[in-house]
């Protein structure tokens, strides 16, 4: 065999082979390789591709008788009344709800949500207003949380003996209504014309005595003085005279009550926030050491409404550990079939059979509470 030129390695024919295919695909390789891309394009258009759906997950819960998450102040603040030490935990629920103004859901998202039993994908009109912006979203839910901690406090407190007037109260004003300037927000409502208000209904049944686009005359307590207003009224909706504000209920309360749910909104808590303020005011610990769970607005007479989402809190409130969940008498029909194991429902409506099925919890003598 002749030398090899000094200074160079030698060559075999195996090495000559692999020089000359070096760089070049197989078939396989190209398909895998197209497969790929694939793969990432349709990942990619998945992500950016946005569908006109709500996504509703289970959300955390809140103890209402510790401390909030947020921030770590207690939930339910009292002074200027004597409270009680309390025991177990009386959770209000949540639920996370992509998909609304602002916060868009993909492609992945909604297939993600289908394969979940403990998520719901909506239309998402049916959840939210398709005329709203998260801004207003953000506001409105606010003022619901804002009232429902009202109306929880006024009726903890009645349940106690204490008296509680109320007041009708201009809660927001929306971006069309001719009232900016006349009336503000905290404003009580007083009278409309001669007729003393008392109900949020009563003002929505005297503005129909004048047409859309006329004045009323408004008496309105603000900061405790009391001014008279002409404010021109708008075409509400399906034609309805309207004043363009959001109403609520304002109170005059023996006390100092606050409640600090954090960045939750909504009014769903009421139910859970009267039972908390109630337990913190009375002797003896009202749970009894139980984790107990629930939801429901609450209104002026203690009476208990349904809510949305309420698989997703029987899911959320059984994550955190709840042992038992009040329910509202009218969620009961999506209550059966999804109780989570593990977890006790009964249903309310009222805040005295609230009361008394968390007494009866504590007790242990629960076979007599109404299910759903």
């Amino acid at each position: 065999m002749p030398e090899q030129p000094a200074g160079t390695e030698p060559v075999t024919p195996a090495h000559a082979v692999d020089g000359g295919t070096r760089g070049r695909l197989t078939r396989g390789n190209k398909a895998l390789l197209a497969g790929f891309f694939l793969f990432l394009v349709v990942v990619v258009v998945g992500s950016l591709v946005h569908l006109p759906y709500a996504v509703m997950s289970p959300g955390p819960t809140e103890n209402t008788l510790g401390a909030s998450a947020d921030g770590g102040k207690p939930i339910i603040a009292v002074s200027g009344l004597p409270t009680y030490p309390t025991d177990g935990a009386l959770r209000f629920t949540t639920v996370r709800v992509e998909g609304g103004p602002g916060y868009p859901v993909n492609v992945w998202d909604v297939l993600q949500a289908w394969v979940d039993p403990s998520r719901d994908v909506l239309p998402v009109d049916r959840v939210f207003d398709p005329q709203v912006s998260k801004e207003q979203v953000a506001e409105e839910n606010a003022i619901q949380m804002e009232g429902s901690q009202e109306e929880a406090t006024a009726v903890a407190l009645r349940a106690l003996g204490k008296k509680v007037p109320t007041h009708v109260a201009i809660a927001g004003i929306t971006d069309g209504s001719k009232a900016k300037g006349l009336l503000a927000v905290g404003d009580r409502l007083e009278r409309i014309g001669g007729e003393p208000i008392t109900s949020t209904q009563q003002v929505r049944d005297v503005l129909q005595r004048t047409k859309p686009g006329d004045p009323v005359s408004l008496t309105v307590t603000r900061q405790g003085k009391p001014r008279t207003v002409q404010v021109p009224t708008i075409s509400g909706q399906e034609g309805r005279t309207a004043l363009g504000v959001l109403l609520g209920l304002t109170h005059d309360f023996p006390a100092k009550i606050a409640v600090d749910a954090g960045s939750i909104g909504g009014p769903s808590a009421g139910l859970m926030f009267s039972l908390g303020i109630y337990d913190k005011l009375t002797p003896g610990p009202l749970a009894g050491g139980n984790q107990i769970a629930g939801t429901g607005t609450i209104d002026e007479q203690g009476a208990v409404g349904p809510i949305g989402g309420i698989r997703q809190k029987l899911a959320g409130a059984r994550a955190d550990g709840a042992q038992y969940f009040l329910a509202p008498a009218g969620n009961c029909d999506e209550v059966v079939g999804h109780e989570p194991d593990g977890l006790s429902v009964f249903k309310v409506g009222t805040f005295d059979q609230a009361r008394t099925a968390v007494e009866d919890i504590a007790k242990h003598q629960t076979q007599s509470l109404p299910r759903c």
